[in-house]
């Protein structure tokens, strides 16, 4: 793959982010205005944009920067030695400066307040675990898909988000960035400040613990092992 400077890197994940969240938040307003008070309609508005531009961002921008734009993939990613540390801590706050900014644009967009914070009480276990959950997955899938199919990382992810919002009692934010940018939306993807700190933990613990359990599984067996498994 082309190599490219750090601060190219740097601007492709604040970039990706941004649009990431201005898709998120600004789907939610749009779904929640059309859908005349049915919240099932409405999450199905804020559902399939944001799986589709996943898609559409990992395909543009992953030869860049890898297309992390969330701090969790980025952690997996310094776990499994693949980022320095130096280069992470700068991913992070690209991602988490992109997300607010994005946020900001889809407020821009639809006459909200620029900076609003939620009032949205997302909180107890039954959400932290939807969110530990939602993480867990996005990280494996991005983990087994670079070792088996690398191509397939776009869809993969995309596709996994768009379930998580149905099957996690949280709605699958995933992403701590997404999680900071959406405490500063008083809109339908909102989530209370107050309420922010627990779900970014719970992404963590899943980002960790899928990394961990994902380099385990995926390992390749040493040939001694495969030739005493033939022999």
């Amino acid at each position: 793959m082309e190599r490219f400077d750090l601060g190219r890197r740097l601007f492709a994940e604040w970039l990706g982010t941004l649009l990431l969240l201005a898709v998120v938040v600004g789907s939610g307003i749009m779904g929640e205005t059309l859908s005349g008070g049915n919240v099932a309609l409405a999450l199905l508005g804020n559902t399939i944009p944001t799986g589709a531009i996943l898609v559409v961002l990992i395909v543009i921008f992953g030869p860049i920067s890898g297309a992390h734009f969330n701090p969790a993939v980025t952690l997996s990613f310094l776990i499994r030695r693949e980022i320095g540390l130096r280069d992470a801590g700068l991913y992070l706050l690209a991602q988490v400066a992109g997300g607010i900014c994005g946020a900001m644009l889809a407020h821009g967009m639809f006459e909200e307040p620029i900076v609003a914070a939620s009032m949205k009480e997302r909180t107890g276990f039954s959400q932290w675990l939807g969110e530990f959950t939602a993480t867990f997955g996005l990280v494996a899938t991005i983990l087994g898909c670079l070792r088996f199919r690398p191509e397939l990382v776009p869809y993969g992810v995309g596709l996994f988000i768009t379930a998580g919002y149905w099957f996690t009692s949280s709605t699958s934010f995933a992403n701590p960035a997404v999680t900071i940018a959406r405490s500063l939306t008083d809109t339908f993807s909102g989530i209370m400040p107050l309420h922010m700190p627990a779900f970014i933990v719970a992404q963590l613990i899943g980002a960790v613990v899928a990394t961990l359990l994902l380099g385990w599984l995926v390992k390749s067996r040493q040939p001694a092992e495969a030739e005493s498994d033939t022999g």
